[in-house]
C-alpha cells in the first residue's frame, strides 16, 4: 500500500528508473504505507476502504534529501506523522502483517529516489497532497507491479 506522489515524478522519475528497483517494475513515486501486505486473495478491500475513510486527506511537502545508513537516498515528507499514522492503523488492524516484516522498530515515511548512494540535486520543496491510498500488486509472472485499488482518504 502506497500514497502516490505524482508531483515528484518530473524531478525523480528518471533517477528512480535508473536507481530504484521498484520504479523499473512499474511502481510510481510514492510513500509506502505498508509493505509487504496480504496475498491478493486475502485482501479485504471493504475493510481497507473503511479504515482509510476515517483519515482526512492532507497536504505535505518533500522538503529535504536524506540518506539511510546503507546508502538509500530518499526525500523527506513534511509533515510525516500522517503517513506514520496510516501505517500504524493498518498494522493495528492486521497485526500479523508488520511493516517491512518487522525489520524496523519504527518505519520512517520516505520517498525512495535510489537504492544506492548517488549525488542528487532537486528543486525543493515539492508540494503534494495525500488524498488516497493505493493498493498495488505484483504480477508473479512478469514481476511488474500495477494498481489494484485506490481508497480515498475521508
Amino acid at each position: 500500500m502506497i500514497v502516490e506522489v505524482p508531483e515528484a515524478e518530473p524531478q525523480v522519475g528518471d533517477l528512480r528508473l535508473q536507481h530504484d528497483w521498484s520504479a523499473a517494475r512499474g511502481v510510481p513515486a510514492h510513500i509506502t504505507i505498508l509493505f509487504p501486505f496480504a496475498d491478493g486473495a486475502e485482501v479485504d478491500e471493504a475493510a481497507l476502504a473503511d479504515l482509510f475513510s476515517r483519515f482526512p486527506a492532507f497536504d505535505f511537502v518533500l522538503d529535504r534529501v536524506e540518506r539511510f545508513e546503507e546508502g538509500v537516498v530518499w526525500l523527506h515528507p513534511n509533515p510525516s506523522r500522517q503517513f506514520a499514522d496510516l501505517t500504524a492503523a493498518v498494522f493495528q488492524r492486521w497485526p500479523h502483517l508488520p511493516p517491512y516484516e518487522g525489520a524496523h522498530d519504527e518505519p520512517i515515511p520516505h520517498l525512495t529516489v535510489s537504492d544506492t548512494p548517488i549525488d542528487v540535486s532537486f528543486q525543493l520543496p515539492i508540494a503534494s497532497r495525500a488524498h488516497e491510498v493505493t493498493l498495488i500488486e505484483e504480477n508473479e509472472t512478469t514481476g511488474m507491479w500495477s494498481r489494484r485499488a485506490a481508497f480515498p482518504l475521508g
